[in-house]
């Protein structure tokens, strides 16, 4: 069966209506494609701030939080944006932050860390790394409980959540309680089963993948050398980790690296929560958001931070 025939129906019509695109030749006009606007809430206040990032670089950071507070400290959620490490923005990503403020009753903190080929590794870790030390230095100003504080993130967002987790561990803080990896991109070396199977040029394949790597990586693509803050499955130990919940559709190239680190969680002790989507390609819920699928998909991983912020 062809890959589209084994995607689920509800969401199998999109594909013909998503761009294609070949990494690196089209990135120039990816990153001109209009960005989506998010709706405005009048229960939500979005704030653009300015802060020192990696290196003293100035780095955007959105503050999405309730738009009536009192001085209540609320738990926090650093969320990164996804875009396989050489494209996206905070702002593609504002919809859901505003869902996860609206749903959980918390603070979210979005960068806007360098991406690659321009910034390769560690620029994108390091930024985020500034980011998490910066939410939690102003923990006061911003009225944040630094007991309940998260990270997330999906794709290549959920590949730099789960290596900001890893630098935590190791650099002993800033403490995390939950984290949120979703189908993340955390395996450079390409030799899993579903990332020689989804080659399909209308969702994120094998091709972008390998591009993407290369170009993030940049110098230390060619001796091997790579550390886990890169790709975070080659990580000796997960042992120590926030616990974790993930999801991934069955047809990602993402897939087994997604499974192998749940595996690797679970055997290292670390609570984790995982959800396998069959019939569901990279992102299905931002592109067919509308659909059962979709929104059973997002209303598991809400809720899985909501009930991480009970605690």
């Amino acid at each position: 069966m062809d890959f589209k025939n084994r995607v689920l129906p509800e969401i199998r019509e999109s594909l013909t209506s998503l761009p294609l695109f070949r990494i690196p030749d089209d990135l120039a006009i990816i990153r001109q494609t209009p960005l989506p606007q998010a709706l405005k809430s009048d229960f939500v206040r979005v704030t653009d701030c300015t802060i020192s990032g990696a290196g003293k670089q100035e780095m955007l950071v959105k503050i999405v939080e309730p738009a009536q507070r009192d001085e209540t400290k609320l738990p926090a959620l650093l969320w990164i944006h996804g875009g396989g490490y050489v494209l996206g923005h905070p702002d593609g990503e504002q919809s859901l932050c505003e869902c996860f403020v609206r749903t959980v009753n918390c603070i979210v903190i979005s960068p806007d860390y360098r991406l690659a080929p321009e910034h390769p590794f560690p620029a994108a870790i390091d930024d985020c790394y500034a980011a998490l030390n910066w939410m939690t230095r102003a923990a006061d100003e911003l009225n944040i409980d630094l007991s309940r504080i998260a990270v997330g993130g999906g794709s290549a967002g959920g590949g730099l959540t789960a290596a900001l987790a890893l630098m935590a561990r190791d650099k002993g803080g800033p403490s995390i309680c939950f984290q949120m990896p979703l189908y993340p991109m955390i395996d450079d070396r390409n030799i899993t089963p579903s990332s020689h199977e989804i080659t399909d040029p209308a969702v994120w394949n094998r091709a972008n993948n390998l591009a993407a790597w290369k170009m993030y990586l940049g110098g230390e693509y060619a001796d091997g050398d790579i550390s886990p803050y890169a790709a975070p499955i080659r990580a000796e130990s997960l042992a120590g980790l926030p616990p974790t919940y993930t999801c991934v559709g069955q047809l990602d190239p993402f897939r087994d690296e997604t499974i192998e680190y749940v595996a690797r969680l679970a055997q290292a002790g670390v609570d984790v929560e995982f959800q396998l989507y069959p019939g569901c390609y990279h992102a299905f819920e931002h592109v067919v958001p509308d659909a059962e699928i979709s929104q059973r998909a997002r209303n598991g991983y809400v809720n899985a931070l909501a009930k991480a912020f009970q605690c």
